[in-house]
């Protein structure tokens, strides 16, 4: 079930009644409601698939279990390797065995040999890379002593199924998300308005940005890059920049605004990413809950972080594994890794990271930084790596062809719709979402929000399926 579609209108409001008002006195019978809610909002998009996710939970419970009940530290591992095992083999077998296949074939055909090889035509389960990382820092958390197994199968059933967060992120440690299906939950008015608030910004970046956007971006990615002059493709990449990040943090904030009608506490996802002065900077607001994910279960791990090359080569592997869970593609390889390159300014001069907030002096490293951001996603959105090297090389050799296009680009109404998202968010960038706490009148708030609405709905289309970019990963 799609956020912007006349099933979740209908979906959203019924579930919040049902939730406070009908299940409200019983903890148990609410989490119930919720679990198979939100497994009515997996299954909308295929119902065969709410097996996999369930076994995947249930393995995960299981397993938790089993390693607080072991009391040798070899037998916490071999538990907590099942676990692993069992989450990488269903994401490697539904997301990456074609890839691997292809591979070897390739390879086979290079030292001439004429393989035959079986493909299987598999669709890919909606949102299994984050429900899988999800349910798997359950297990390793559990082994790392920062948490207890549960023996409440509903709670933890509901933690990893929970409907906002569960095909898209932000992917939730159990140390924060499961507590609050053991513990009872009580209406916050104040909380609630402010999930709408939220989710209201979320289906503007998403509806008027992202959508908009992409249209030109894809126009301007399909055509013929050595006849189109380098300023045509450089809007290009600026406009899927923003789409890719209407379209990824307009979900983050239905999915946390959301949660707080329900009285659950989401962790934040984007941190107005774009006005990084760094690449550092940039991944700790950009993805936050997957960037954080890949830190403590891939980075920590590997060790060697204390000397400047370990650091250089643990940040390369952290990327590539990174962009690798993006799809299985080498461009998202070269994505990741293109990124991990970006760190090597920063370690060799041991920069401090900056916590303070961007100021208008730091325009020139904010627009560095935008710039690196926009060069990476030419492969994150080119169908091979050779397109998107060729996108790059005739953006930088066309560059003064037919500067009119500046022109022309810039008079589109999507690219002054971005503009005024940077100029509120910019405004914004110390509060959690754009529409927290505006320092207006209640009139002038109002009209905000009805202002917001209508050009939302301007540009709903509810025979159109306005997916997400991110539910193909």
């Amino acid at each position: 079930m799609l956020f912007p579609s006349f099933a979740f209108m209908v979906f959203l409001p019924v579930v919040f009644l049902a939730y406070w008002y009908v299940f409200q006195r019983q903890l148990k019978w609410q989490n119930a409601f919720l679990l198979v809610a939100s497994y009515v909002f997996y299954g909308w998009w295929d119902w065969r698939f709410l097996s996999l996710l369930f076994f995947s939970s249930m393995a995960d419970f299981a397993i938790g279990l089993a390693i607080e009940a072991q009391s040798s530290e070899k037998g916490k591992r071999n538990w907590v390797q099942l676990s692993v095992f069992l989450n990488l083999a269903l994401l490697g077998t539904f997301k990456y065995f074609n890839f691997f296949v292809d591979g070897l074939h390739d390879l086979l055909l290079s030292v001439g040999m004429a393989p035959h090889l079986p493909t299987l035509r598999i669709i890919l389960p909606v949102g299994i890379s984050f429900y899988t990382f999800q349910s798997l820092s359950y297990t390793i958390d559990i082994r790392r002593g920062r948490i207890r197994a549960t023996r409440d199968p509903v709670a933890f059933l509901a933690f990893v199924s929970f409907f906002p967060q569960l095909v898209a992120g932000p992917i939730e440690r159990a140390a924060n998300l499961l507590p609050q299906f053991l513990a009872p939950r009580t209406y916050e008015r104040d909380r609630a308005v402010d999930g709408l608030r939220q989710m209201l910004w979320g289906f503007f970046k998403k509806l008027v940005i992202a959508d908009g956007c992409g249209v030109i971006s894809s126009e301007i990615f399909a055509g013929d890059v050595s006849t189109t002059s380098g300023i045509t493709l450089f809007f290009g990449a600026f406009f899927f920049a923003f789409q890719i990040y209407g379209d990824f943090s307009g979900y983050s904030d239905i999915a946390i605004g959301c949660a707080r009608l329900f009285g659950i506490h989401l962790n934040r996802n984007f941190a107005f990413p774009y006005f990084s002065r760094s690449i550092s900077e940039f991944w700790r607001r950009w993805h936050i809950s997957l960037s954080t994910w890949f830190r403590d279960y891939v980075y920590m791990p590997l060790g060697g972080w204390r000397t400047k090359w370990g650091r250089l080569r643990n940040i390369l592997i952290t990327f590539a594994v990174s962009g690798f869970w993006h799809g299985a593609n080498w461009t998202f390889i070269v994505w990741g890794v293109l990124h991990g390159l970006y760190y090597v300014p920063e370690i060799m001069r041991d920069g401090k990271a900056r916590r303070d907030d961007a100021q208008l002096r730091d325009l020139p490293s904010i627009l560095v930084t935008f710039f690196l951001v926009v060069v990476a996603w030419v492969f994150f959105r080119a169908p091979s790596v050779r397109t998107g090297a060729a996108y790059l090389y005739y953006m930088a050799t066309n560059a003064l062809v037919n500067p009119g296009a500046l022109l022309k680009w810039g008079a589109r109404s999507e690219f002054w719709w971005v503009v005024l998202l940077v100029v509120v968010e910019w405004i914004a960038r110390r509060r959690e979402h754009a529409l927290e706490r505006l320092p207006f009148s209640t009139f002038l708030r109002w009209t905000i929000y009805l202002l917001i609405t209508i050009e939302i709905l301007l540009h709903l289309d509810l025979q159109s399926s306005h997916e997400f970019i991110y539910f193909q990963f």
